[in-house]
């Protein structure tokens, strides 16, 4: 009677838990948007089902699993905002559930499981609340590590199989932090290989590994798409970028301490614990336990690393949850006299800071650069088209005017559906070849003026970028780009030369660029 109670709560909360980190996302992810991160993969999913894929027809510095994944999405339950948004929404309730999954088996009580577990869902994608290659790279690889731990704890190969695919989809999210966990778990697999003295594992791992390998360069030579193009940009390309950032790393303490503390502090007990237990019981080191350690505490250090040298805005605050319940599971509190308060005092510091990043990340929307906006200002977005119905519009950059921007697309909008000829746009309202539903044939993901998103001259592979742009406008035969402020003329300029073009300035945000007589594109 008492094990048939427990499942019975247990479903309760998994239902529970599932429903309200899809309900929790979804409504945030309509809260607003900031248009170069918001809509990063709402037109390159819908290029995917129209033909174009990415290395092959747009410059790939990030992302190309999630365009995909969200390819699929649309194909099945159709091209409009919600469906967007419902992607993030679901890997948030996976996440959530994998979670609570994993605690239980860890030996942690099913009631905290599932509290942590709801207060890592709030922490988790409602950050961003839209797909985002950063956050999808450090779930992708925290399922790794998921899958790792049950994987050293349960010896089932199932785990091992799932562990190299999980981080193959982490690195094709984003190469770091991906790439910074896959480093530290390789130790530490290296640890349990050795202490263990176990490895049966490599055979799974690497043949699931192999198969996966295949199928990705099967699914590149069907829709065309060269190794050299891939490596070049997904790779040698991105190396450049991490090599500036890494020279301009700047140290403070605000930045490595102060900014991250709650971290650190949610950390403090398991390495309390584990640091005392290496000391005075003998060969701990070897235990599965001290695997699991490991484990969280590189895979923390990693994302905070990511986070110092990416200088974005933080979004790894998720761990602060999981690490105080992996706190709970380093307690031996039946040899405390306080085992009743310890759990309680734990839960109700973790219940403040989740609050406090919340109403920061959620209400406030900071990832999204919307701190200081008054949401009371935001509009419809199916104002624009009815494909974005839900959308509470407002944007950093017309934070008072929403109405103002949404005419502003609108005219855009309705230029260029008046405009038969083929046509490219560069622009970060990545939605309108969405609304249009036409081809438009944009050359990159961002159009960044940082060389993050495509290189530049006097880069080593500007020529990479500039002869993807000339073959796009050749083999397409497009006969006019247009570009929506803020983009502007000097991304064109830049590869191409003026003379080629008749500028035309439409309106307030739209430009024109007619293609004359152009050597470079008609050789």
């Amino acid at each position: 009677m008492k094990l048939n109670k427990i499942l019975n709560k247990e479903s309760f909360f998994f239902i529970f838990l599932f429903i309200f980190s899809l309900g929790v996302n979804q409504y945030y992810g309509n809260k607003g948007v900031f248009p170069v991160d918001s809509f990063a993969h709402f037109d390159n999913g819908f290029r995917i089902l129209l033909g174009e894929y990415p290395f092959k027809n747009f410059w790939t510095v990030s992302g190309p699993i999630v365009d995909y994944i969200q390819s699929i999405f649309f194909y099945f339950l159709g091209v409009n905002w919600q469906t967007y948004v419902f992607h993030a929404s679901l890997f948030n309730a996976i996440l959530s559930i994998a979670t609570f999954r994993l605690f239980i088996n860890l030996d942690l009580n099913v009631n905290f499981s599932f509290i942590y577990s709801l207060f890592f869902c709030i922490l988790a994608y409602p950050t961003s609340g839209t797909p985002f290659v950063d956050l999808h790279s450090a779930f992708f690889s925290l399922l790794g590590i998921y899958s790792l731990i049950l994987a050293i704890k349960k010896e089932k190969k199932i785990y091992w199989i799932l562990l190299p695919i999980l981080f193959t989809f982490a690195f094709l999210s984003k190469q770091v932090p991906s790439s910074y966990i896959i480093i530290s778990i390789i130790l530490v697999l290296i640890i349990f290989t050795i202490t263990q003295k176990k490895y049966y594992w490599i055979k799974y791992s690497f043949l699931s590994l192999s198969i996966f390998i295949i199928f990705l360069v099967t699914v590149c030579k069907i829709q065309g798409i060269s190794l050299s193009s891939f490596f070049n940009q997904y790779i040698f390309y991105p190396l450049t970028i991490g090599d500036s950032r890494l020279d301009n790393l700047n140290i403070t303490f605000r930045g490595v301490l102060d900014h991250f503390k709650f971290i650190y502090i949610s950390l403090l007990i398991p390495f309390i614990v584990n640091l005392k237990k290496v000391f005075f019981e003998n060969n701990y080191y070897k235990s599965k336990s001290f695997c699991y350690f490991l484990i969280f505490t590189l895979f923390t250090f990693s994302l905070i690393l990511h986070q110092l040298l990416t200088r974005n805005q933080t979004f790894i605050f998720f761990l602060i949850p999981i690490l105080f319940a992996f706190s709970h599971t380093n307690l031996n509190l039946k040899k405390l006299n306080l085992k009743r308060s310890i759990p309680l005092l734990l839960v109700l510091f973790c219940f403040f800071i989740t609050i406090k990043y919340h109403l920061r990340f959620n209400e406030n929307r900071k990832f999204h650069e919307l701190s200081y906006v008054d949401f009371k200002k935001s509009t419809n977005a199916q104002k624009i088209d009815k494909k974005l119905l839900g959308l509470k519009w407002i944007t950093p950059n017309y934070k008072d005017q929403p109405k103002k921007e949404i005419a502003l697309i609108n005219q855009s909008k309705q230029h260029l559906l008046n405009d038969n000829r083929t046509k490219m746009l560069m622009t970060h309202y990545s939605f309108f070849s969405v609304i249009l539903n036409q081809k438009l044939f944009a050359t990159t993901r961002y159009f960044l003026t940082d060389g993050s998103s495509h290189p530049f001259k006097e880069h080593e592979y500007y020529m990479n970028y500039k002869n993807l742009l000339i073959k796009v406008i050749k083999n397409n035969h497009i006969k006019v780009i247009y570009t929506i402020h803020p983009v502007k003329s000097s991304l064109i300029y830049a590869y191409l030369d003026k003379n080629c073009f008749k500028e035309i300035k439409i309106s307030e945000v739209l430009n024109s660029y007619e293609i004359q007589n152009c050597n470079e594109i008609n050789s």
